[in-house]
């Protein structure tokens, strides 16, 4: 039983962490990119907003599409469509085209991200839910330790079209996984009662459940407050504190070591206290310890230390926020697990891309406004938290029913 756990749990977090992989290994060709087609920053940036776009926005497709046809042939399409696209970046000529496979690239890659949550969903409940996706997220997270290093890496010997040769060679590495090791979750019967109808019927239940649409938007705004390190954090790291990129991917790395560690614990707090109140208690850590960084950086203590320690605190609750609120979210909604997911995942990618987009227009190139965006929504999470979920008891959100 534990070594089929952890099987699935490396399946899984391997074929989640395809998307995110080909975010964070694409952050340090990014000058490169721009040296080489010719094009302006706002460009070059457009490439990774086009990715984050599609991303978010076709999870909500293949969540019905996962509940109709199974878990595994959306995988199939959307990791081959990835495949392909991976293809079209390595070999564009023009920062154009370069936007239009990424776009490509996010349609594929959104099934990753969406259809693995829902296979959880289908074989655990409760604090098992929780243990299996946290184990998910320790390998999720892989992405954001190796994945600056290794484009580092492949920049340096291959240039920065050999970061996407080498994503593709993941996504065929996850297709071989997905064709051999990984079981249908989604039973034939099941399948028989999803459509296109109640696919729709199954989007307004979730938008009119006040529970599932206040998890997903915690756990949204923590994910956005990442998502805003992320898209400032080569500028501010490597550009104001003269970090190298190899010294800017370690010390990426190091806020992912945190967020992992942490979440390794989810199980065992979850089944000693119940997942509310540790999600309530994860949350409090993460906001109050990024509302800190933002007070004590516009005090004019915007030392690379100061922003480094309170990223590495902050990003350690947030490794028990995101799996304890995504479990909770899809704990009463089993038989609609992919449509639920799919909502969840693209609430959260577009609350990020706002956020991202709301941080760029004060980001002036210093550490301060990247904070400000990060603690912002930190402090956000944490007032709806303690506003609607801070008021109810346990029981009322399925806490730790196996």
């Amino acid at each position: 039983m534990k070594s089929s756990f952890l099987r699935y749990a490396i399946i899984l977090g391997l074929l989640s962490a395809i998307g995110p992989f080909a975010i964070d290994m694409y952050l340090p060709a990014l000058p490169f990119i721009g040296a080489d087609l010719a094009a302006g920053e706002n460009a070059v940036q457009m490439s990774l907003l086009a990715f984050f776009l599609s991303f978010a926005l076709f999870q909500i497709v293949y969540g019905p599409l996962s509940d109709m046809w199974g878990r595994k042939l959306p995988l199939y399409l959307g990791i081959g469509l990835f495949t392909v696209a991976s293809i079209g970046c390595a070999v564009a000529t023009n920062v154009e085209t370069l936007i239009a496979f990424r776009f490509l690239q996010g349609i594929g890659g959104a099934a990753g991200m969406v259809i693995p949550r829902a296979v959880v969903r289908d074989m655990h409940t409760g604090v098992q839910a929780a243990r299996l996706m946290s184990l998910l997220m320790l390998v999720f997270s892989i992405s954001p330790i190796l994945a600056p290093l290794t484009g580092s890496a492949v920049i340096h010997f291959f240039g920065w079209r050999g970061v996407f040769w080498a994503v593709m060679i993941a996504a065929l590495i996850g297709l071989v996984l997905l064709s051999t090791q990984l079981e249908e979750t989604r039973p034939k019967e099941a399948r028989a009662e999803s459509g296109l109808r109640s696919a729709l019927k199954a989007y307004g239940t979730l938008l009119r459940d006040r529970n599932f649409l206040t998890l997903t938007f915690i756990g949204g705004f923590g994910l956005a407050s990442f998502l805003v390190y992320l898209a400032n954090s080569p500028f501010v790291l490597i550009d104001h504190y003269g970090l190298t990129p190899t010294q800017y991917s370690i010390a990426f790395s190091i806020n992912a070591v945190s967020f992992f560690t942490v979440s390794q614990l989810t199980g065992w707090l979850g089944s000693r206290f119940g997942l509310l109140h540790v999600m309530r208690m994860a949350v409090t850590g993460f906001g109050l310890s990024l509302a800190a960084m933002v007070v004590l950086m516009s005090a004019g203590f915007d030392q690379f230390p100061v922003l480094a320690v309170f990223l590495f605190i902050g990003y350690g609750f947030l490794g028990l926020v995101l799996p304890t609120t995504g479990v909770l979210a899809l704990e009463e909604h089993g038989e609609i697990a992919g449509s639920a997911s799919a909502l969840m995942g693209t609430l959260q990618f577009v609350i990020s891309i706002i956020a991202m987009g709301l941080a760029s227009l004060f980001f002036t190139g210093g550490p301060v406004p990247m904070a400000a965006g990060i603690g912002a929504c930190a402090v956000v999470a944490l007032a709806i938290t303690h506003l609607t979920i801070g008021r109810r008891r346990p029981v009322e959100v399925g806490a730790a029913a196996e």
